[in-house]
C-alpha cells in the first residue's frame, strides 16, 4: 500500500470576504497522480493557490506526515511541494537554462550534490528546451513556455508536482505532448496534482479523479470509473471528441 502524501479536510481558502473553497476533502498518496476537473470559477486555481500558501486558508493540510499550519510558501517548496501555475510565470528576460538553474533552487539551499545535472533529465524530457537553451524565455511559443514551466519545476526534483490547467490555450499537437508528458512523469513514479478543464484527457492520464463545482467536491472515484459516469460524461465529456 502507498504512503499517503498529501491530505487535505475541511479546507476553506478565497478573496477577501469572498468564500471560494467551503470544506474541500480530498488526499493523493505518494507516486499517485489526481485531477481535478470542474468548470470555470469552481475554485480549481484557488485550491492549488491554497495549498502553496499563497492565498491564507482554513482547515488543515498534512504533506509528507507534516501539518503545513503556519507555513510559508518557502517553507513549502522547502519540504517538495513545486506548483506550475497557470500563467507559467517565467522569467522572460533570461535564457531557458538560466531559468532551469533558478528552478534548482531547492536542491542548491539543501546542498544536492551535483543538483545540476537534473537539467540534462529535462532536456530529455523536452529536447526542444535544449534547442532552446540560449534563447530568452519570452520568446518562446505557448507550448515551449509550458515546457519551460513544467522543467523548472522539476528542477527541484519534487515529492509533489501540481500542475494548473496545463493545456490551456495551446495547440492540440502540443496538449497531446503535454499529457505525454505527464503520463511519463507517472511513469516514473512522480506524485502529480493535475488542476484542468479538459476533462478527458485528466482523467486518461490520473489515478484517481475529483469533481470540484461552486468550491466543493461533489464527486470523486478512480479515474477510469468517472470516465464512464454517465454524469461526467454529460457534464463535462460529452462535447469532447474523442
Amino acid at each position: 500500500m502507498m504512503a499517503r502524501l498529501l491530505d487535505v479536510s475541511d479546507l476553506h481558502a478565497g478573496y477577501g470576504r469572498a468564500e471560494v473553497l467551503t470544506g474541500l476533502n480530498f488526499h493523493l498518496d505518494e507516486r499517485q497522480v489526481i485531477s481535478v476537473i470542474g468548470p470555470n470559477g469552481a475554485g480549481k486555481s484557488t485550491t492549488l493557490a491554497a495549498l502553496m500558501g499563497i492565498l491564507p486558508s482554513r482547515g488543515r493540510i498534512v504533506f509528507d506526515g507534516q501539518d503545513l499550519a503556519g507555513s510559508t510558501l518557502e517553507d513549502r517548496v522547502m519540504l517538495g511541494m513545486a506548483l506550475v501555475p497557470e500563467k507559467r510565470e517565467l522569467f522572460g528576460t533570461m535564457p531557458v537554462e538560466d531559468n532551469l538553474v533558478l528552478g534548482g533552487y531547492r536542491a542548491m539551499k539543501q546542498k544536492v550534490p551535483h543538483w545540476k545535472r537534473e537539467i540534462e533529465r529535462v532536456y530529455t524530457l523536452f529536447p526542444r528546451l535544449k534547442e532552446r537553451r540560449v534563447q530568452l524565455a519570452g520568446t518562446l511559443s505557448g507550448g515551449e513556455r509550458q515546457m519551460l514551466a513544467v522543467g523548472r519545476a522539476l528542477m527541484s526534483a519534487p515529492r509533489l508536482l501540481m500542475l494548473d490547467e496545463p493545456s490551456l490555450g495551446l495547440a492540440p499537437l502540443i496538449v497531446r505532448d503535454i499529457f505525454a508528458t505527464i503520463e511519463r512523469l507517472r511513469a516514473e513514479g512522480t506524485s502529480i496534482l493535475l488542476i484542468e478543464q479538459n476533462a478527458r484527457a485528466a482523467l486518461a492520464v490520473s489515478d484517481h479523479g475529483y469533481v470540484l463545482e461552486t468550491g466543493a467536491i461533489v464527486l470523486d472515484g478512480p479515474a477510469q470509473q468517472l470516465a464512464a459516469d454517465t454524469r461526467v460524461i454529460d457534464t463535462y465529456l460529452g462535447s469532447q471528441k474523442s
